[in-house]
C-alpha cells in the first residue's frame, strides 16, 4: 500500500510540476515536438503495452501455453515495421500539413478536403474506439487494485480513474511523456525480474519445463492451444493456420494506433528516429518475452490453479516475494495500465478539442480557450470510459476489439497517405469507413457463413477490406492532391545528409 501510494502521489506531482510549462494547446497536445529519441521510444512502448502486458498476455500463456505467444511475435514485428515505415514520413508530413497536432487534421490537409468530412469521420472513429480503449485501461486498474487490496471493484476503479485524470488534466502531453520513460524502464525490469525469481525458486528452467509438461504437453507446443477449464489443463488442439494468422495479425494494428503514432509526430527530428527505433524494438522484445515467461512459470509455481488466469502476475508475485518487493513489482503492472490509459485519454481529449471544437465551432479560438476545452474534455472522456468499465469484462477481449478497430480504420489509410502520392480523399474516407465497419460487424457476419465460418480475428478482414476500398476509391474516385508530398523534406534541427527512412532524406 505504501509503494502504490507513493507512486500515485508522484504521478499527481508530475502533473502539478508540468502545469506551468503547459501554456498552449500545442504543448498540451504534442509537447511542442521536442521529445528526444530515448523518451519517444520508451513513451511509445509504454503507451502501447497496456494492462494486457502483465494481465492479458501472461493470462493467455497461463491458460493456453506458449502457442499464445504468436501474439508477441506479431507485435514485435509490427513495432519494427512501424518505426521503419511510418515514423520518418509521418514526422515530416504532419509538420508540413499546417503543423497538424492530430491525425484527423493531418488527413484533412494531406487530401485537401475542403468539405471537412474526412476530418469529422476520422475524429469520430478516434473518439469512439479510444473511449472503449480507455475503459479497458480503467478496468485493468480496477482489477489490479481489487485483487491486491480488496475494498470492492467500484472503489478500486474510482481511485485509479481519479489519479489518471488529475495529472493528465494538469500537465497534458508533457506530464504523460515525463512519466512514461521511468515507467517503461520499471516495466522492463519487472518483466525480467519476476520470471527469473520464479525459475530460481523452482530449481531452474529444466524443472519448470518438466512441471509444465506434467500439466499438459500441449502447453509447451508452439503449434497447439491447451484447454483450461475448471482449474484443469487438458490436451490441446492444433492452432491451425487461421489461428496463427489471427495472433500474428495483432502486429498489423500498429500502423493505425493514434496514441503510438502521436509519439512519432512529437519526436524532436528525423535524425532521432533510427536511435529511437533500436531502443523501442529492443524494449518491446524484452518485455514481451518476460511477460510470456511469467505465464509459463506460473503454471509450474502455483499449487492451486487460478479461477482468473489474468491475475497470474499478481498471484505469482504474492507467493514468491516479500510485500516490499511485491509492491515494487506490482507498481510495474500499474505503470503499464496507466501509461496507456493516459495516452489514450489525452489523444481523445485533443481530438475533441482540435477536430470538433476548433474545426466546427470556434475556428478563431484562442490558445487559452483551447487549453481550457482540452482539459475539460479529459474529464468528459474519462467519465464515459468509467461508466463502460463498470460493466466489467475481460481486459484482453476489450483491448483486442479496440486494437482491431484502429488498425483496420487507420492503418491502410496512413500507409497509403505516406507512400501513394495520388491517393484521394475518397480513398481515405472509404478505407476508414470500411475498416471500422468490418471490425464492428465481423462477429455478426462470420457466424452467418455457416460451414465457411473462419473464426479469424477481425483485424484480418478489417485490414484487407479497408485496403481494397482505399485502393479502389483512391484510384477511380476524386482527384489526387495538387500539392506534391513526395521528395526530400527538411525537419528543424536535423544535420545534413542522411537517409532516415525509405525515400525520406534530411538536410
Amino acid at each position: 500500500m505504501l509503494t502504490f501510494g507513493i507512486f500515485l502521489l508522484a504521478m499527481v506531482m508530475v502533473g502539478i510540476w508540468t502545469y506551468q510549462e503547459t501554456s498552449s494547446f500545442s504543448e498540451f497536445a504534442l509537447g511542442g515536438r521536442r521529445l528526444p529519441a530515448p523518451v519517444a521510444a520508451l513513451s511509445a512502448g509504454a503507451s502501447d503495452m497496456s494492462g494486457w502486458l502483465f494481465l492479458g498476455l501472461p493470462g493467455a500463456v497461463y491458460a493456453s501455453g506458449i502457442g499464445a505467444t504468436w501474439i508477441a511475435v506479431g507485435l514485435a514485428l509490427g513495432t519494427y515495421l512501424n518505426w521503419r515505415l511510418v515514423a520518418p514520413r509521418l514526422r515530416t508530413y504532419t509538420e508540413r500539413a499546417a503543423d497538424s497536432v492530430t491525425l484527423s487534421a493531418y488527413l484533412e490537409e494531406r487530401f485537401e478536403d475542403g468539405s471537412r468530412m474526412l476530418r469529422l469521420l476520422s475524429a469520430t472513429v478516434v473518439v469512439v474506439f479510444f473511449t472503449v480503449y480507455v475503459a479497458s485501461g480503467l478496468l485493468a486498474g480496477g482489477v489490479l487494485f481489487e485483487e491486491i487490496f480488496g475494498g470492492g471493484f467500484e472503489v478500486a476503479l474510482t481511485t485509479f480513474a481519479v489519479v489518471i485524470v488529475a495529472y493528465t488534466f494538469l500537465g497534458g502531453f508533457r506530464a504523460v511523456s515525463v512519466t512514461h520513460s521511468v515507467q517503461a524502464t520499471w516495466m522492463c525490469l519487472a518483466a525480467i525480474a519476476l520470471p527469473v525469481i520464479a525459475i530460481g525458486a523452482l530449481g531452474g528452467y529444466d524443472a519448470v519445463r518438466d512441471a509444465v509438461a506434467g500439466r499438459s504437453p500441449s502447453l509447451l507446443d508452439m503449434g497447439a492451444k491447451a484447454g483450461f477449464e475448471d482449474g484443469l489443463w487438458t490436451s490441446g488442439r492444433p492452432l491451425g493456420a487461421v489461428a496463427v494468422i489471427s495472433l500474428l495479425a495483432w502486429g498489423l494494428g500498429y500502423f493505425g494506433q493514434p496514441h503510438i503514432l502521436v509519439r512519432f509526430m512529437s519526436i524532436r527530428g528525423t535524425r532521432d528516429i533510427p536511435r529511437a527505433r533500436r531502443i523501442g524494438v529492443a524494449w518491446v522484445v524484452v518485455t514481451l518475452a518476460g511477460a510470456s515467461l511469467v505465464g509459463l512459470v506460473g503454471i509450474a509455481a502455483l499449487d492451486e490453479p487460478l479461477d482468473n488466469p489474468e491475475t497470474i502476475f499478481i498471484a505469482l508475485t504474492a507467493q514468491l516475494v516479500n510485500p516490499w518487493i511485491a509492491g515494487l513489482l506490482l507498481v510495474a503492472v500499474l505503470a503499464a495500465i496507466k501509461s496507456t490509459a493516459d495516452s489514450q485519454l489525452l489523444v481523445s481529449a485533443t481530438t475533441l478539442t482540435e477536430d470538433f471544437y476548433r474545426a466546427f465551432f470556434n475556428r478563431r479560438a484562442s490558445e487559452a480557450s483551447l487549453l481550457l476545452v482540452g482539459r475539460a474534455t479529459v474529464v468528459v472522456v474519462a467519465v464515459v470510459a468509467y461508466a463502460i468499465a463498470l460493466s466489467g469484462g475481460a481486459v484482453l477481449d476489450i483491448v483486442a476489439y479496440a486494437w482491431a478497430g484502429f488498425g483496420s480504420a487507420f492503418g491502410p489509410v496512413i500507409l497509403l497517405s505516406l507512400y501513394w502520392p495520388r491517393m484521394t480523399r475518397a480513398g481515405a474516407m472509404a478505407g476508414i469507413v470500411t475498416g471500422a465497419l468490418t471490425v464492428v460487424l465481423w462477429k455478426q457476419i462470420d457466424p452467418l457463413l455457416g460451414p465457411l465460418r473462419t473464426g479469424i480475428y477481425e483485424m484480418v478482414p478489417g485490414v484487407l477490406a479497408a485496403t481494397a476500398a482505399a485502393l479502389l476509391f483512391g484510384r477511380f474516385v476524386g482527384r489526387p492532391p495538387l500539392r506534391n508530398w513526395s521528395g526530400p523534406m527538411d525537419i528543424p534541427n536535423d544535420p545534413p545528409a542522411a537517409e532516415v527512412g525509405p525515400g525520406v532524406f534530411q538536410r
